[in-house]
């Protein structure tokens, strides 16, 4: 189910599937210029990064954006056609790949509030789901989430922590779960380590950043 898929720094995510995808592209090293589709969850700087989407995006590209970063798209020049605006709970299909966006928001801190409909999402392929859930805590809204593969963040701050993080996904019960954001702003290796071995023992968990 990892075959071909990157974590490539913080929660920036590659999947080299069907199709080439990227989640949150940034800190990319060189200019690939070869995603069919990206993936933004919400505005900040560390997951809507203008100059590493130039470093991904082709000609063709689709984006699928919250409502505040298709209007940042839209004055960049990108054309209205290849982009998808979500809100949460919004479900669609781009490229033959499914999707679905769910919400992502804190509970008891204030970076990333539920009124700015900002978003995880469930991405179809080849019949697996692989949910990437964005910066969020623990909340009300992503506890029913069915899922094979989990991406989740476990650096705290300003998203949950490895044990939030761990206590969420052994709820979900993926297949398998992967640690992101951590290692360059907040969160280190052994957030990540830990949050593993938080795991219930039929989730395998596995870290891909490198």
């Amino acid at each position: 189910m990892l075959e071909n898929i990157q974590v490539l720094t913080h929660s920036s995510i590659k999947i080299s599937k069907n199709k080439i995808i990227y989640i949150d592209p940034f800190n990319i090293e060189k200019n690939y210029n070869d995603a069919d589709i990206i993936f933004i969850t919400h505005s900040h700087y560390d997951h809507y990064s203008e100059k590493d989407i130039e470093k991904v995006r082709k000609e063709n590209t689709f984006f699928v954006v919250p409502e505040d970063v298709k209007d940042e798209l839209l004055q960049k020049g990108i054309s209205i056609e290849k982009i998808i605006s979500v809100k949460p709970n919004y479900v669609g299909e781009i490229l033959d790949i499914n999707f679905e966006a769910i919400p992502a928001y804190n509970v008891n801190k204030k970076f990333h509030l539920k009124e700015n409909n900002w978003v995880g999402y469930i991405i179809g392929i080849d019949g697996v789901r692989y949910y990437i859930a964005g910066d969020t805590d623990i909340n009300e809204d992503i506890l029913n989430v069915k899922c094979d593969v989990c991406f989740v963040p476990v650096g705290g701050t300003y998203t949950m922590d490895y044990k939030e993080a761990a206590q969420f996904v052994n709820q979900i019960k993926p297949k398998i779960a992967v640690p992101i954001h951590y290692g360059s702003i907040v969160g280190t290796e052994q957030d990540a380590e830990q949050f593993i071995n938080l795991l219930d023992e039929n989730i395998e968990g596995k870290i891909l950043m490198i």
